[in-house]
């Protein structure tokens, strides 16, 4: 297994009139599974072909097993890409397609070959199969072609390109379970990009977030979505977003009071106003907050009115008319209609406050907790 290095990572388009990857560093280690995740046009699809050389990068560096491929084509790199479209070859059976990669760049045998590919098919339980033709498949079945067309090689990386986006629901949560099985049985260092939240959230060792082609934010999937760097992770991450409020402070010298001039009033605690006057020096901030830590209470808190009521199983969904798309997510037994007024708080703990001018996150909690203040 190998790591894998970008270092300043740089990709220009149509004369340099589009950079589709600005600057990025990324260390992988020896059998990790990195998700690279951002919205459309982020760079992460560029940065995958730059990584498995379908790509030239403008500048910067990419080492594989501490090795400088950034010059080296994709042939020559142990790597090994699965696509979103499958790229099987219509004419050729499962076992050929299977073999295809073997035959063209190793020197194996025909015995070792086919034991190979029998190996692999076995792994991916689709050993009756392989004298199917492409056209005789699922979707769930191609794509466990393409995983075992991956899997034969053994490379070094593992590549793979929303593999599961054309897939419904159902298969999609099956395989990517099997992928995660696959590469915690093989330990094969992996870089996955995605769109899709829940394989972003579930699937990785690391978060890797972009947007304009630039690093956000790396990280751990529960630090990532508990601690976002930076308003738009906050944003992107995790579903349904978080909800956002602009506020202002109001310090009394003991409590500081966010205020949104529209009815929205929070009054921290004394300690989590002390930790915010020392981690920043402005009095203008977006405040942060998860659906799932917005509650409704029968006294205090912000009177609202709940405009649709989304029921998804154990839960519900509250649209509230504080901000366009404000939720909260509350347990199923809580069953406003809609056009009722409800109280709602939030859990202090989990308000995320980011600086109005810059979307940076203030870092009230990091060095120096509510829960150690309070100690």
């Amino acid at each position: 297994m190998a790591t894998v290095t970008l270092d300043t990572l740089r990709k220009e388009f149509d004369n340099g009139r589009v950079v589709a990857v600005e600057g990025l560093d990324l260390d992988i280690e020896d059998g990790e599974f990195v998700t690279v995740v951002g919205p459309s046009g982020c760079g992460k699809t560029t940065t995958l072909r730059m990584i498995a050389g379908l790509e030239r990068p403008t500048s910067g560096t990419i080492r594989i097993g501490g090795e400088d491929v950034t010059d080296i084509g994709a042939r020559q790199r142990d790597v090994a890409m699965v696509f979103q479209n499958y790229a099987l070859y219509p004419h050729k059976t499962v076992f050929q397609n299977m073999e295809f990669g073997l035959r063209m760049s190793t020197d194996l045998g025909k015995g070792e070959r086919r034991e190979k590919v029998e190996w692999a098919a076995e792994m991916m339980g689709i050993e009756n199969l392989l004298e199917d033709k492409p056209d005789e498949l699922s979707g769930g079945q191609k794509q466990r072609v393409a995983l075992g067309r991956a899997i034969v090689r053994e490379p070094e990386v593992f590549l793979f390109d929303e593999p599961l986006s054309n897939l419904d629901a159902k298969l999609r949560t099956t395989m990517r379970t099997e992928i995660q099985r696959l590469q915690n049985e093989l330990d094969i260092t992996a870089v996955y990009v995605t769109h899709d939240q829940e394989e972003a959230m579930t699937m990785c060792d690391r978060l890797v977030i972009l947007k304009d082609g630039e690093l956000q934010q790396v990280g751990a999937p529960k630090d990532t979505y508990d601690h976002p760097e930076n308003e738009f992770v906050g944003g992107f991450i995790g579903s349904p977003s978080m909800n956002f409020l602009d506020v202002a402070a109001e310090d009394d010298g003991t409590r500081i009071t966010l205020t949104d001039g529209e009815g929205v009033s929070y009054q921290l605690s004394p300690e989590y106003s002390a930790a915010l006057r020392e981690a920043s020096t402005s009095d203008q901030f977006r405040l942060g907050i998860r659906p799932e830590d917005v509650y409704t209470t029968d006294t205090g808190g912000t009177q609202t009115t709940v405009d649709v009521i989304e029921p998804v199983g154990s839960d519900n969904y509250l649209y509230l008319d504080l901000r366009p798309d404000f939720i909260a997510r509350v347990d199923a037994d809580v069953e406003p209609s809609p056009g009722d007024t409800v109280r709602i708080t939030f859990d202090e703990s989990k308000i995320r406050l980011f600086e109005r001018e810059t979307g940076d996150a203030v870092d009230v909690a990091e060095s120096r907790t509510v829960e150690q203040l309070a100690d």
